[in-house]
């Protein structure tokens, strides 16, 4: 075994990482070049370093995951989370079960397990999903660095987070909230009897045949009452073809 692969190896033990998902000869180019900038002379040296030194491994993770979202992302829609929604899912019983589609790395998972918490809904069952193993791999680290927490609310910052230079690792009460599997929104099942489905900022990206097949299948899976949260630039035109009705701007319930 080489040094890279030996890396390779060793990285997927400390992250769930896989660099063999890559092409090799391009992943390995591109982080000699970034060990050798930070000083490094080695793969094995690299590594080493990257164990004990958490800003190191987020640059890592940052070369290794395209990271795009954020906690509380568009906050006046969490607010609305907050405030009205959870309240009224939970009025008759604390284990809700919520589905963050297409989590990415893992913000928004995270962000409704924060929020939960901090409303004192005690038991709910959180599971996030992506068709990406890498991401998924980065969502279950926890660690974030400062550009994803900037409308993070300082009381949630200081309650549900180990912060260390500028890094910022979600505490394990919460880790242990989230459920997260892979799963591919147009050919894997779908769990039923969900209270909430959080889908943002992903269905831009499908062509109008998969919306439809994915928003029947989101209806398919809500409970009676139950609500879907899409991102702010996928409002439903024709939210009853599916059976929902508009409960609030970007959040519909089911009929």
């Amino acid at each position: 075994m080489d040094e890279y692969q030996l890396f390779a190896k060793n990285i997927y033990q400390l992250t769930r990482i896989d660099l063999t998902l890559y092409k090799e000869a391009q992943m390995k180019r591109r982080l000699t070049s970034l060990y050798e900038k930070k000083g490094f002379t080695s793969f094995t040296v690299y590594f080493q370093e990257l164990k004990k030194n958490d800003a190191l491994l987020l640059e890592f993770l940052d070369r290794m995951t395209i990271n795009v979202s954020e906690f509380f992302r568009n906050s006046k829609r969490w607010e609305v989370l907050e405030k009205k929604v959870l309240p009224e899912l939970s009025a008759d019983k604390t284990n809700l079960k919520i589905w963050s589609a297409a989590c990415s790395t893992g913000e928004e998972p995270y962000t409704l397990a924060m929020i939960a918490k901090h409303i004192g809904i005690k038991e709910p069952w959180i599971l996030a999903t992506d068709l990406d193993e890498n991401v998924l791999a980065r969502a279950k680290l926890g660690l974030y660095a400062e550009r994803a927490m900037k409308e993070v609310p300082e009381q949630i910052k200081r309650g549900y987070f180990h912060t260390q230079e500028d890094s910022f690792e979600v505490k394990e009460d919460i880790k242990r909230m989230v459920q997260f599997k892979k799963h591919n929104l147009l050919s894997d099942p779908y769990d039923s009897q969900l209270d909430l489905i959080v889908c943002r900022n992903v269905l831009i990206y499908f062509t109008e045949e998969a919306k439809e097949i994915v928003y029947s299948r989101f209806s398919q899976s809500l409970k009676r009452g139950g609500y879907l949260f899409v991102g702010s630039t996928e409002q439903i035109f024709h939210p009853d073809k599916y059976g929902f009705e508009s409960a609030e701007p970007f959040f519909y319930r089911k009929k």
